[in-house]
């Protein structure tokens, strides 16, 4: 289905629409055309080529909806394609065996292709627009045209063949996998907890023109692969469908519904293609670094192949489970990286973490010991889909800790870290149910578990017996990880339920809580621990970044941050991909572009794979995804109540283009920077909160409506804009006398470059 001029019209008027331009004065203050650029275009400067075969799932296309991804590479040491059939909810229901072996995700297995003729050459391109690969398969018998989706709003993998006449006698062969969690692998030395075996075998069974997988599992419950292949004329396409439930076994009926009602593929592709469209068009960023840009917005595609709000928070690597040591959720870092970019990008439908933590809120109080159940409440370091952590030891997952003591290990501070993410979420719409409703009742609870173990000391501060910061391997008393979270928490209680009945004590705890443990090197673990070995986790700089506690709008502070970042990053030997995304976001707050550069250009070239996934010993997804985040902190930070416009640009970004990315405030930001200087803005409340931005426009300033009508605005002593907005409204900031084009295009580029995949 091609995009026809009216599709790509259509889809022009409703961004500006979006923008919340009046077609006058759009006319008038923009170029012919206006925001009329064709997105397909624009987003195929991103696609993804591959003319040489990917061996591994970190090389090849990969498809996903949230709950059903498959990944496509080669099948090793035969001639066929693998295309990878996974499922983010299916997992195991034993918690006597932990979470990464009794409650761990599941794999399911694989389809091969396996044409008649030897395979020569392959030409593909996943399409970003439209969410679908395309390509061709040569072999020595002819050819394979391909097309496949997983649909975004069914459980539904779609693929579409046309052969050559050489290549009519391909076939489909699916091979089940063993349902045992992928950490009991010998490969990574992981021995499971005694009496763990694996699930029983597959059931492979027919029901009509369709074929079955059925897969039962010891703890009840089952999940289903079906799949049907039908013909018409000369094409074959191939459905399949994945359903799981637990405790009862339903799976059979949705999963042969799906593929026996699914319409040929060209109905098919229309819905999906219009819920991708519509997602592309909720904000819009250009920067004249093509790769960085292409890589930005396969962030973007990928983020909404591996979330849904009603998805599984993501495991560590999506929905696309692969061998790996690490089959659950992590909560001590993973969870909060893959979800930020979907603020700034203006995502917030795909919030899992907000939806989940309120789903189980139950379940997060009966992880931790049974003396604090009653008011308290935290989450283990490894969850399953509904944040339980099950029996654990030291092989079969992480539960929560107690301040003081050394076993279990006293990593506590996980709930605050992903309750930073709701309150992001708040921020980002001002939603007042996600706050009153979410927010405060368990963020008030996790706060309570740290009020257990405070206790002055003999200089008559707050100190914390030790606790463990991730992942440095030291328990610490008075660590930072804690102490920075235990400040943001009775600062963000006290900012919005200051008449709670334990609002004296938050107050308390600000007020005589100890100092940051600090020595010559910067931040240290904790109180006599100092950051002594390399270390990929920036756990003991939280106060810097993301919860600004410390900051470089702070004079006396600049020095340690400095210090405490080079002191970090220095450490070359256990240094990871999400290392250089923190360091970049730090040096974003330090207002240094081309630091961030450095930083994101050292983790391209470094971590990230062909097709911009991550790996460590086993599949990650949080180091790309929080890349994304780290553009965006170069582009706009509004955290403490200012709306910052380009912050910490490098000077070779001298032309960007944004359209509706998404500030703390509900406001959606739209700006254009041309030659190196900032030529306007315009701002959109959702909300009607107080409004103060930093443009960085030089002169003095014009601040008008849509229609060109002074607003009302003043500046404050530091030089930012405050303007005043109710709910609805927007004002247009620039330079007094100038005229400026208020469209939206995409920059030109800074240069060649190459595409992502294997081209």
């Amino acid at each position: 289905m091609d995009i026809t001029r009216r599709t790509v019209l259509g889809g022009a008027l409703a961004g500006i629409a979006a923008a919340g331009l009046s077609p006058a004065f759009a006319g008038a203050a923009t170029a012919p055309g206006g925001d009329d650029f064709a997105w397909a275009g624009f987003l195929g400067t991103a696609d993804l080529y591959w003319r040489r075969m990917p061996k591994t799932w970190y090389e090849g296309p990969f498809l996903g909806n949230g709950f059903l991804g498959s990944g496509i590479y080669a099948e090793p040491g035969r001639n066929a394609i693998r295309f990878n059939v996974q499922h983010s909810q299916v997992q195991d229901h034993r918690p006597e065996f932990g979470s990464l072996f009794g409650l761990a995700r599941l794999p399911i297995g694989y389809f091969t292709l396996e044409p008649v003729g030897a395979i020569t050459a392959i030409d593909w391109r996943m399409d970003l627009w439209n969410a679908e690969l395309t390509g061709t398969i040569t072999t020595a018998a002819g050819s394979l045209s391909l097309r496949a989706i997983v649909h975004t709003g069914q459980s539904l993998l779609a693929v579409e063949i046309r052969p050559s006449e050489g290549e009519r006698g391909f076939k489909w062969v699916f091979h089940p996998a063993v349902a045992v969690s992928p950490r009991a692998d010998p490969v990574w030395n992981k021995p499971p907890p005694a009496g763990y075996t694996a699930n029983p075998p597959v059931r492979l069974s027919g029901s009509g023109d369709a074929r079955l997988a059925v897969q039962p599992l010891l703890a009840g419950g089952e999940h289903v692969t079906a799949w049907r292949e039908v013909t018409r004329g000369g094409v074959r396409t191939l459905y399949t469908s994945v359903a799981w439930s637990h405790p009862a076994k339903t799976s059979v009926a949705r999963a042969l519904s799906t593929v026996r009602r699914a319409s040929a593929f060209a109905a098919l592709t229309q819905d999906h293609r219009r819920w991708w469209h519509d997602y592309y068009r909720r904000s819009f960023v250009s920067i004249p670094d093509t790769r960085l840009q292409s890589f930005y917005w396969i962030q973007l595609y990928k983020v909404a192949s591996a979330a849904r709000r009603e998805a599984p928070v993501m495991a560590t690597s999506g929905p696309w489970l692969e061998n790996t040591p690490w089959p659950a959720t992590w909560w001590n870092l993973n969870v909060q990286l893959e979800y930020w970019l979907i603020h700034g990008s203006n995502h917030l439908e795909l919030d899992a973490v907000s939806h989940a933590l309120d789903q189980y809120r139950s379940n997060l109080t009966s992880q931790v010991a049974a003396p604090y159940q009653a008011d308290s409440a935290g989450i283990p370091r490894t969850t399953d889909m509904t944040l339980l952590n099950g029996v654990s030891n030291t092989t079969s997952g992480f539960p929560v800790g107690i301040p003081g003591q050394d076993t279990p290990t006293p990593e506590v501070g996980n709930l605050t870290w992903a309750l930073h993410n709701v309150w992001l979420s708040y921020r980002h719409t001002m939603d007042r149910r996600l706050l009153a409703g979410t927010l405060i009742p368990l963020l008030r609870k996790a706060i309570n578990y740290y009020l257990h173990f405070l206790a002055p000391g003999p200089d008559g501060k707050l100190h914390l017996p030790p606790t463990f910061s991730p992942e440095y391997g030291v328990n610490a008393p008075d660590c930072n990880y804690d102490l920075s979270l235990i400040r943001w928490g009775c600062k963000t209680l006290l900012q919005n339920a200051p008449g709670d009945p334990l609002a004296p004590k938050w107050r308390d705890v600000l007020a005589n809580l100890v100092g940051y443990p600090a020595d010559a090197n910067g931040y240290m673990i904790g109180a006599g621990v100092p950051f002594a070995k390399s270390h990929r986790h920036y756990s003991h700089l939280l106060q810097i970044y993301p919860l600004h506690d410390v900051t470089w709008e702070q004079p006396e502070h600049r020095q340690i941050i400095e210090t405490s970042l080079n002191h970090w990053v220095g450490f070359e030997g256990a240094l990871q991909g999400y290392t250089f995304t923190g360091a970049a976001s730090i040096s974003a707050q330090m207002l240094r572009g081309e630091q961030a550069a450095f930083y994101l250009g050292e983790l391209q070239r470094r971590y990230i794979q062909p097709n911009t996934m991550y790996k460590e010993s086993g599949p990650v997804i949080e180091t790309p995804l929080s890349a994304a985040k780290s553009v965006q902190d170069m582009l706009v930070q509004s955290w403490g109540g200012v709306v910052r416009l380009f912050p910490a640009v490098p000077t070779a970004w001298g032309d960007i283009a944004l359209r509706d990315f998404r500030t703390e405030g509900a406001f959606l930001l739209s700006a254009s920077r041309a030659a190196g200087k900032t030529r306007w803005l315009k701002v959109h409340s959702e909300a009607g909160a107080p409004c103060v931005l930093r443009p960085g426009i030089e002169g003095e300033l014009a601040v008008t409506d849509a229609r060109g009508r002074s607003r009302r605005w003043r500046r404050l002593a530091n030089g930012d804009v405050q303007v005043e907005l109710e709910r609805g409204e927007d004002a247009f900031v620039y330079r007094k006398g100038d005229r400026p084009d208020f469209a939206v295009r995409p920059v030109a580029p800074g240069g060649a470059s190459t595409p992502w995949g294997l081209p």
